[in-house]
């Protein structure tokens, strides 16, 4: 639904007094840039006889790069969805106990699924960084920068699903749970030095 509004409405949307698209959707059609990004580059490198030697490589990730985009295109919507599930629970009605009890296990499952979704969201943009370093590495250096946008684009797509997965988890009370999806988003805190580690493979600079 939202991946296929145009820009502008969908901008316009985000920028309303409506709940939904949010940060999760933000940050998952982050991820659908890096990696449109990652498969531009290899469309420029494929062909070329100066990277007639890493052609292969750059197919793999050019189809690689196009199925990942289409999961991230989907998951600005998945994302909407799961905190619709909560939005709606919320709306339940609280008016003897057993619609209280209702109402409160309904929240807590809602919390849980908008969990689960930015979670995917931030592992799936998070294996973006093996791709954008071969790219930097090995694809047309005249679209260098663009390798570089992607990789930026993946850690902010990471960083950001990562927020929405901590907000969901401070309301839910399965400790278990809780426990388990805190240890899977420890994996992934090295976000910002595997960033820094592919920017650096480039000889320009901006600060």
């Amino acid at each position: 639904m939202f991946q296929d509004l145009s820009v502008k409405n969908f901008t316009d949307i985000l920028a309303s007094n409506e709940p939904m698209p949010g940060g999760g959707s933000v940050a998952a059609l982050s991820a659908a840039l890096s990696v449109s990004l990652l498969e531009m580059v290899t469309n420029l490198t494929i062909g070329k006889k100066k990277y007639a030697e890493d052609e292969e490589e750059m197919k793999e990730i050019k189809k690689i790069s196009e199925d990942m985009r289409k999961k991230f295109l989907n998951d600005i919507t998945r994302d909407s969805d799961s905190y619709k599930e909560v939005d709606d629970a919320f709306g339940l009605p609280k008016a003897s106990d057993e619609e209280k009890k209702k109402r409160k296990e309904s929240i807590q499952a809602g919390l849980k699924t908008a969990a689960k979704v930015p979670l995917e969201v931030a592992k799936n943009a998070y294996k973006i960084f093996d791709y954008a370093e071969k790219v930097v590495e090995k694809g047309n250096q005249s679209a260098v920068t663009d390798g570089l946008i992607a990789t930026m684009m993946a850690r902010n797509a990471v960083i950001a699903a990562l927020y929405n997965v901590k907000i969901n988890l401070i309301s839910i009370k399965d400790e278990e749970f809780v426990k388990k999806y805190e240890k899977e988003m420890e994996k992934l805190s090295d976000v910002n030095e595997r960033e820094q580690k592919i920017l650096a493979k480039s000889d320009i600079k901006v600060l």
